[in-house]
């Protein structure tokens, strides 16, 4: 029997975990009820599990019957604080208000879950070992980072060869299509956050005062502008100001100003370069009108840069199991952001598309991930960890790339 067909029996058994997963979310990097749902849905496994310390991961490796490699799968397993909207859950929904699994990190999980059972069951077919990579905080708390600091990577010994993420949509992808491409496949993202400080007065006598205000403007336009006139039009960048606060009421010239932007850039030389960018451009400003100004860059996510080869052998492996209507090349990288992108500046990775939206609603229209309103389909929780288990198998295997 294939995966795929193993998968198909297990449906029922996916969606009850899905669905439990569904009910409690959690944030951040401590999920302990989502850490034992998981150990409860691989109990039983032969597997080698090792908890976090730092956060409630799970790695857990399978050591297959015959010699060879290793390959690691990752599944994120933290959710959002958003309040579920009433109905967008279907026949679940969220016990607690203000957390949402608004991204499908539970569909994530309960696919990875599948496909331990899955490659368990051929264990004495496989040649080499699975890392299974159950990771808290992707939703801006460097989990892989940490679980990679804690040695996941090296659970089994010896580094990977390769290792692959699916992430599902509700929205842009028709339901069960899977998407990828080689290179960039998700931006970097960084944060900046300035602090202009003048002197304060009245609006009559704007003369006797330092004003924040015209200068933090001046910040902001000239950011787009930098964005146009240094950085390669076919390098993309983006810089957009989404937080920006002065002042109390109109006629008081307020002390400071303070505007919060994020970055997004999708090669690592663009990402090094609006570092020095744009702190350069907010101070020479500031200078300029004789104010003080503090300018914190964060670095949060690197690029996630899919290994073409890895792409290639992905493309093949779904075109193969599910026919070549339910893959797509993607054209361009994604804008949003992963912190799987550490595990691929170690490891020749991919992260997957795999579109989730339920099959009476037009993928263009449906609401998109992080929406209070997003919905995904349990339909596609088979496929996916079937998807998970065939890579892994056919990788351990030989299958070129």
């Amino acid at each position: 029997m294939s995966f795929r067909e193993s998968a198909a029996d297990m449906r029922d058994e996916l969606v009850r975990l899905r669905r439990s997963l569904h009910r409690e979310p959690e944030l951040g990097l401590d999920l302990p009820r989502t850490q034992e749902k998981v150990l409860e849905a691989i109990s039983g496994l032969p597997l080698e599990v090792r908890l976090g310390e730092r956060l409630s991961s799970v790695t857990a490796v399978l050591r297959g019957a015959l010699p060879g490699p290793t390959v690691l799968l990752r599944g994120d397993m933290d959710a959002l604080p958003v309040s579920e909207r009433p109905g967008a859950g279907g026949v679940t929904a969220s016990r607690f208000e203000g957390r949402m699994h608004a991204c499908g990190h539970d569909l994530h999980t309960t696919m990875l879950a599948g496909a331990a059972h899955l490659l368990s069951a051929g264990r004495d077919r496989l040649a080499g070992n699975v890392v299974f990579m159950f990771q808290p905080g992707e939703e801006g708390h460097d989990g892989a980072k940490l679980m990679i600091e804690e040695g996941t990577l090296d659970a089994a010994g010896e580094r990977p060869v390769a290792a692959y993420a699916l992430h599902v949509t509700s929205a842009m992808l028709p339901q069960g299509t899977f998407l990828t491409k080689g290179g960039p496949m998700m931006s970097a993202i960084d944060e900046l956050t300035v602090t202009v400080r003048g002197a304060g007065g009245h609006g009559s006598t704007p003369h006797r005062a330092k004003d924040p205000v015209p200068a933090a403007c001046e910040m902001v336009l000239a950011l787009q502008s930098m964005v146009t006139r240094s950085f390669d039009v076919f390098d993309p960048v983006v810089v957009t100001v989404g937080s920006f606060h002065a002042g109390t009421v109109s006629n008081v010239i307020p002390e400071e100003a303070r505007f919060a932007v994020t970055i997004r850039s999708f090669s690592p030389s663009a990402r090094e370069r609006l570092q020095e960018r744009t702190v350069t451009l907010v101070r020479g400003i500031a200078a300029a009108h004789g104010l003080d100004v503090e300018a914190d860059y964060q670095g949060i996510y690197p690029v996630t840069v899919n290994d073409a080869g890895e792409a290639c052998f992905v493309a093949e492996t779904v075109r193969e199991v599910y026919g070549e209507q339910r893959f797509r090349q993607a054209a361009n990288p994604f804008t949003g952001s992963e912190d799987f992108s550490y595990v691929c500046d170690q490891i020749p990775s991919v992260f997957v598309a795999l579109g989730a939206c339920p099959a009476d609603r037009d993928p263009e229209r449906a609401a998109y991930n992080h929406a209070p309103d997003a919905e995904f389909d349990d339909a596609v929780l088979p496929d996916g960890a079937a998807l998970y288990a065939e890579l892994a198998a056919r990788r351990l295997a030989g299958a070129t790339v």
